[in-house]
């Protein structure tokens, strides 16, 4: 059973979890901090996007692939895919630019994903 839809999110994402960790590494070396955010409210956020994103990434990833691996249409794999990476997105700049709008708007994107794709997943099982 191919996941290509599954491997073409889980491919974009891991770019975005590169961009995440080099922002956090170029603040470090700016702070010139090894670990830790040093009291530094930017990194902390900074480092906060980062540990959020890893919070719920990979287990959408997963639910993404139960969906399509239970033969969902394509088009609802790629509706959750989207609008995974779109919360994620979202989420991480809000958290730069402290708007809290957007990041409610980014964590509905992201709970939408893990309800509906768990809904889908546990549906398929029935």
């Amino acid at each position: 059973m191919s996941l290509a839809i599954t491997g073409l999110y889980a491919g974009l994402a891991g770019l975005m979890l590169i961009v995440l960790s080099v922002r956090v590494i170029q603040l470090r070396r700016a702070r010139g901090l090894s670990s830790g955010d040093g009291g530094d409210a930017e990194l902390a956020r900074r480092i906060r996007a980062h540990g959020n994103y890893c919070e719920y990434v990979p287990l959408a990833l997963i639910i993404l692939a139960a969906v399509e691996g239970a033969a969902y249409p394509a088009w609802l794999v790629h509706c959750l895919g989207i609008c995974l990476l779109a919360g994620r997105v979202v989420h991480a700049w809000s958290m730069a630019a402290g708007s809290i709008r957007a990041r409610v708007a980014g964590m509905s994107l992201t709970f939408l994903v893990l309800g509906v794709g768990s809904a889908a997943a546990i549906a398929d099982f029935f």
